[in-house]
């Protein structure tokens, strides 16, 4: 009978971390679909055998702590989740914030290849600076714009093409912080919020994109990934969502500009930095229209919280 496949998951307390063990595990995560992976195939009971750990059993900014722990628990695939998320932060964390995203990424490569691990490493829609106009595309320049972006190219740089490399954006999920609970807590409470019409983006639920990584476990196929659910949107158009999910009116949310927001942002974010996901919907099922997810998790969160 085959062993089953050990994966390793890093950061795996962060909201997609808890969603992925959850998936790998056979479990339908908090706000997810059926939690069947995007490649259609149920996952088998003992199909994958799963260590997570979070930061406080691995900080992988120390290279010597994780090449004793890949030594130990010789995975065959990790899925590198942990990162240093603070955008606005970032910029006065420089150092930080390079040891964890860039750094990390390489302690995580050079050690899952001295013990033949297939890595599966997660980068954002902030190493693009936003002024293509268009969706971007996995072979698109990036041109970062923040140091968080920056962090987070670097450590694509520590990527050979065998790894595989999935860029995401405007990740939220149920568990965790998410601007989304946000939106959701205030429409709740019969108040109004303010969000932004001039930066747009992907969406990309937790649960969803937890279910597109196993099919990549199961795949591996190197090479750079835009991951994301279906439709741009900017953060008034989520915002508009939400409370139309929660029975609020259209006053429920009042559109500004970046400029108006007090105080303002540390962190430059990119106008427009939807990602292209068509080169992923050739190989493997979409995640599904944002507007849908969006639903299921307030839905999920009105039931639970």
């Amino acid at each position: 009978m085959n062993r089953p496949v050990r994966v390793l998951v890093t950061g795996a307390a962060g909201q997609v971390g808890v969603d992925l063990v959850d998936t790998l595990e056979g479990r339908v995560p908090p706000g997810g679909r059926d939690g069947r992976p995007l490649d259609g195939s149920a996952v088998g009971a003992g199909e994958f055998e799963v260590l997570g750990l979070t930061h406080h059993d691995l900080d992988v900014s120390h290279r010597g702590d994780v090449e004793r722990a890949l030594a130990a628990s010789r995975p065959d695939v990790v899925v590198h989740l942990a990162a240093y998320t603070k955008v606005d932060a970032a910029q006065r964390d420089v150092s930080r914030c390079f040891a964890v995203n860039a750094d990390g990424v390489g302690h995580v490569v050079d050690a899952a290849s001295a013990v033949g691990a297939h890595v599966i490493a997660v980068s954002t829609d902030y190493v693009f600076d936003g002024r293509k106009g268009a969706a971007y595309r996995e072979d698109d320049l990036t041109n970062p714009q923040s140091v968080y972006g920056a962090s987070k190219r670097a450590g694509e740089e520590r990527c050979p093409p065998e790894v595989t490399l999935v860029r995401a954006s405007w990740i939220m999920g149920v568990r965790g912080t998410s601007v989304v609970h946000t939106m959701a807590r205030r429409a709740r409470e019969g108040q109004e919020v303010r969000f932004v019409t001039d930066q747009r983006g992907t969406i990309t639920a937790s649960a969803d994109l937890a279910a597109g990584l196993v099919a990549l476990v199961r795949a591996r196929p190197g090479g750079v990934w835009h991951v994301a659910n279906d439709g741009d949107a900017t953060w008034f158009d989520v915002a508009q969502h939400v409370g139309r999910v929660l029975g609020r009116g259209d006053d429920f949310a009042r559109p500004i500009l970046t400029s108006d927001l007090e105080p303002p942002p540390l962190a430059a974010r990119p106008e427009r930095s939807d990602l292209d996901t068509t080169t992923w919907r050739q190989h493997f099922a979409p995640l599904g229209p944002w507007r849908e997810s969006v639903e299921r998790l307030v839905t999920w969160g009105s039931d639970s919280r």
